[in-house]
């Protein structure tokens, strides 16, 4: 999954890894609750693949989670045990990708002036996301309360990088929430096939984001 060079790390090539993880995973599942929200319907100029008819990518029920803790990024989160984790070059230490075929789980973390708000996703890095991700459709920008603290969630579809082998791509659903605390900004995003169901796995990565 590729970075907004290095603002995201969503559904493209440029992943990166931290050197800290725990082995004890929690049972955090607050669901999340919307405070306000602004709709948008952007896509890029790339033009959109077919969603798969059977997608791939749902993350078992059974799936186990531990708890990761980034002490250079100031987080932790839980991720699904097994996942492959992607290395980094040093200077992206706070942040972290995990893989699993189509599925992953990033944070980035960013210095940040002020807490974001959904106009001021909207006007900064939905832009963002626009020019770094494969032919993004922007579904929906909201504020929501969560165990880590207020963020701003971004829902939006794109496209896979393509295949190394096959060139294929795959449409994919993402979602990033974007926390804040005294001047940092911590962007978790998840991916998966368009059509996978997540709701419940994501919601428990979600809501067991924390700042150390």
């Amino acid at each position: 999954m590729k970075s907004l060079v290095p603002i995201l790390l969503v559904t493209v090539g440029v992943a990166c890894t931290a050197k800290d993880s725990g082995t004890t995973a929690k049972s955090d599942t607050t669901s999340t609750t919307a405070s306000s929200s602004t709709e948008t319907a952007i896509s890029s100029t790339e033009t959109a693949v077919a969603p798969e008819v059977n997608p791939p990518g749902d993350i078992p029920d059974s799936q186990a989670f531990v708890t990761f803790k980034n002490s250079t990024g100031g987080y932790q989160l839980e991720v699904p045990e097994g996942w492959s984790q992607r290395a980094a070059p040093p200077e992206y230490s706070a942040d972290v990708t995990f893989v699993h075929n189509y599925d992953g789980v990033s944070v980035h973390r960013a210095p940040a002036t002020a807490a974001p708000t959904a106009a001021s996703v909207q006007a900064n890095e939905v832009k963002q996301i626009q020019t770094h991700v494969h032919a993004v459709k922007v579904t929906g920008v909201s504020e929501v309360n969560l165990p880590g603290g207020k963020a701003v969630l971004v829902r939006y579809q794109s496209n896979s990088d393509p295949n190394v082998v096959t060139n294929k791509q795959v449409r994919l659903e993402n979602v990033t929430y974007i926390f804040y605390r005294n001047g940092k900004e911590a962007m978790l995003t998840m991916w998966a096939p368009l059509g996978a169901d997540n709701v419940d796995q994501w919601n428990r990565i979600a809501n067991s984001f924390r700042w150390l």
